[in-house]
């Protein structure tokens, strides 16, 4: 397989049907993300302004491996001032396991100036909500290369609204605020509000598909635009307002201009009622977006949440194949994460594994008492690309790929594990013929576990293709099947 321009390297994920032409016996498995042993790697309450982690994001600079990580910090009453009540704070680490908190003395708490928090609140009516930090390598103003998105309460003309807000830094630490708020005015009320009239404004905060209190950004390369998903709050059986949350969405070229808010997902009838979800973070890889749902039930023991993983292939239309079990639970006992999961969108993602990041209650988050609560930032892992797999239903079966272009790729590599089994590659025709010499019994078998088993024939190579449509055979014997790569 050869071409005169490079294209790049295409995996496909078995997260669904998406690539797939068929299957015949054989199954989908999640696979659950798995705590790092010294988790949690930041720990809560050990700063006055730290009563309650929550939200955070992480980013990993590609060119020197140093961690930046900003979370929420909630001081409650025990802060001087509203302003102080909900923080964001600042960490670092060279390794994403060992962080410090500096002292960057640019905010005091309780006459203490050294504090790592980086932005307070504004002030108004209630607290600022959510920590979304991203880093944008093609900002043109290098003031603004560091790019925030979270909930607070503004004033407007004299009028205060919550809503969306955002701010800027050079370097993650430094942030200016955007003067004009909010940018998207958002809905805050009590449940059981009457939907207001056409032409109603006598009451601003009831504002009906907007944005909620939590939100989470990330750059959506193939829209090539920015893409916040957020709460939703929706209305109930009886039609009466703040009934429960689901995932709504919006996109801005800029980061200041965004569209309309649009509901994208909601609990259905294959939910307990109980089933909300508290936010849904996002983020793209490999030609899919997952979303993190934050699954909460408020009835127990103040609002406990889970983690689900949800799929999309438009970022719009989504899928919840994966109800159970969960893809992040909450610990059981009493650990800093036993209550609740509060995750992020987007993981680090390394050579050989992807890293999530969250921050965790012992208690619930919508009801616990946080001055009771332990709490701290945990870390979770997944080898790489393997969200889901493939298996065999009783002992062995074959997934057929819809055809694919076959002249700019040179190599194939499976990402599988056939430790207890054996894989075999073969290669049709887009007619569904067998290739002489890419049949199943040139195939060299595949076993071991590795996240890049290279495919191979006796005589033949993928080289040696020539142009054309070809699709995939993949027989999986007592073995896991995650990702194909086309190199």
């Amino acid at each position: 397989m050869t071409s005169e321009t490079m294209t790049p390297s295409r995996t496909l994920l078995f997260v669904d049907d998406h690539d797939i032409l068929y299957r015949a016996g054989l199954q989908r498995r999640l696979q659950q993300a798995q705590r790092h042993p010294q988790s949690p790697v930041i720990v809560g309450r050990d700063k006055a302004w730290e009563i309650a982690i929550g939200w955070c994001s992480v980013y990993c600079d590609p060119t020197d491996g140093r961690y930046q990580l900003w979370y929420q910090a909630f001081a409650s009453d025990a802060a001087p001032e509203r302003t102080h009540r909900s923080v964001i704070c600042y960490a670092e680490s060279r390794d994403g396991i060992h962080w410090e908190k500096p002292n960057l003395g640019l905010y005091a708490f309780n006459g203490d100036p050294h504090t790592n928090i980086v932005l307070l609140g504004n002030g108004g009516y209630s607290d600022r909500y959510g920590c979304a930090v991203m880093v944008d390598p093609a900002a043109e103003n290098p003031a603004q290369r560091y790019k925030m998105a979270y909930f607070d309460f503004s004033l407007d003309q004299g009028q205060e609204y919550p809503g969306l807000s955002v701010a800027f830094s050079p370097d993650g630490i430094r942030w200016t605020k955007y003067p004009h708020e909010p940018l998207l005015r958002g809905a805050y009320g009590r449940r059981g509000s009457a939907v207001p009239f056409v032409g109603d404004d006598s009451q601003p905060w009831l504002l009906p598909l907007s944005i909620s209190d939590a939100a989470d950004v990330f750059y959506d390369a193939p829209h090539q635009r920015f893409a916040l998903y957020h709460k939703m709050w929706i209305d109930g059986p009886d039609g009466a307002m703040f009934w429960k949350h689901g995932m709504g969405y919006t996109h801005s070229q800029n980061f200041v201009d965004w569209a309309r808010p649009q509901l994208v997902l909601t609990p259905d009838e294959f939910d307990p009622l109980w089933v909300e979800f508290h936010h849904s973070p996002v983020f793209y890889h490999n030609d899919c977006y997952f979303a993190l749902l934050q699954i909460l039930n408020r009835g127990v023991q103040g609002g406990i949440m889970d983690c689900e993983l949800a799929l999309s292939r438009d970022g719009l239309h989504w899928q919840r194949p994966f109800r159970q079990p969960f893809f992040l639970p909450r610990s059981s006992g009493n650990q800093f994460d036993s209550g609740s999961i509060l995750t992020n969108g987007t993981p680090v993602v390394l050579a050989d594994e992807l890293r999530f990041y969250y921050g965790g209650y012992s208690a619930g988050a919508t009801g616990g008492d946080h001055f009771q609560l332990t709490t701290g930032v945990g870390l979770a892992t997944l080898p790489r690309d393997r969200f889901v797999a493939l298996c065999p239903q009783q002992q062995t079966g074959q997934v057929t790929l819809k055809a694919i272009d076959s002249s700019p790729y040179g190599a194939l590599t499976l990402n599988a594990n056939a430790q207890e089994g054996s894989i075999w590659v073969e290669l049709l025709n887009n007619e569904g013929r067998r290739i002489p010499g890419f049949d199943r019994a040139q195939a060299l078998p595949i076993t071991g576990d590795r996240l890049e088993h290279t495919v191979a024939w006796q005589t033949r190579t993928v080289a040696e293709l020539p142009a054309q449509q070809v699709m995939l055979r993949i027989y999986i014997e007592n073995a896991e099947l995650f990702a194909v790569t086309f190199h």
